[in-house]
């Protein structure tokens, strides 16, 4: 590996060096890296479209990294992983897309990840997305994650656009089995002319299930979000969603909340607030000898923590 690919490693997955445990690192379409663990196994498609991910009944306190990187200006790919998580599992999965995007044609990866998590089982989701470089070339990323959850099944994704990104789609399908839980906190920033849009359909189908989904985010800038957001009751079940937005500049910002009660004792939520860095939060911080910009870059850096 180069020490561009390093540092995107760096930042989409923590990484320092190869990881331990289980692990396949993707570069410009090709594993550069791939390790299997004894309760982890992982193997590529017969035709060469992704990686089966398989997690054996009873494992605990394992990690999977499954980072993408792109360096080659005009490359574009659509990645199929799919993960197989057998009953009680207690297990983290790292994920994550950056972009190095030098030159003047379209980069991009559409990555599709599937989920199937056993009963009683436990899994932790993160997943950033980068972009950089210094062409004039798109960097695009399209993320879909469906998820399937059985029964007492517990799902937590932490889901991160950091900076860089001209154009994503980013669309996460659940469905809920009795005692299920899917938590979602998503996080992201766009500037310039760059657009993101979100969506999220949930099923709450099981008896006693539930879903949090909450979106921070930061529009700057002359961007563009969407946040689309559908929970579906269909059982005695809970479900919340909340889009919290900050506006700069001339960015625009739509959040589109719906939640369906299918069910007489379901119990659905849906909030969105969007306005701008209230003033006196930058006057506060401007007394303490920073600039405006500083004061502002303060905020969102907290807002987004």
């Amino acid at each position: 590996m180069d020490a561009v690919t390093e540092q995107i490693l760096h930042k989409i997955a923590d990484m320092s060096g190869t990881p331990s445990g289980a692990y396949n690192i993707r570069l410009n379409g090709e594993s550069i890296g791939r390790a299997s663990s004894a309760n982890i196994e992982i193997t590529p498609k017969a035709n060469g479209t992704g990686i089966d991910i398989r997690v054996r009944p009873g494992t605990k306190n394992e990690t999977v990294h499954i980072p993408v990187v792109i360096e080659n200006s005009g490359y574009t790919e659509t990645v199929y992983n799919d993960f197989f998580i057998g009953d009680d599992c207690d297990v983290v999965i790292v994920a994550g897309c950056g972009i190095h995007n030098s030159g003047h044609n379209l980069s991009q990866h559409d990555g599709i990840h599937t989920f199937h998590i056993g009963k009683h089982s436990r899994v932790k989701y993160s997943e950033k997305h980068y972009g950089e470089g210094n062409g004039s070339g798109e960097r695009v990323l399209n993320p879909v994650t469906e998820v399937f959850i059985d029964e007492d099944g517990y799902m937590e994704m932490d889901m991160v656009q950091i900076e860089g990104v001209d154009s994503t789609r980013r669309v996460t399908n659940g469905k809920l089995a009795d005692g299920a839980s899917l938590i979602v906190k998503e996080k992201l920033m766009t500037s310039g002319t760059q657009t993101a849009r979100t969506e999220f359909t949930i099923s709450l189908d099981g008896k006693g299930s539930s879903t949090n989904v909450v979106s921070r985010s930061v529009a700057k800038g002359k961007s563009l979000q969407e946040f689309i957001s559908k929970i579906d009751g269909n059982n005695d079940c809970y479900g919340h969603s909340e889009c919290d937005a900050i506006i700069m500049d001339e960015a625009r910002v739509q959040a589109l909340p719906e939640v369906s009660a299918n069910h007489v004792d379901a119990s659905l939520v849906h909030e969105a607030a969007i306005g701008k860095i209230a003033g006196e939060q930058i006057v506060k911080l401007m007394t303490l000898g920073l600039t405006r910009e500083a004061a502002e870059a303060e905020i969102v850096n907290g807002f987004l923590k």
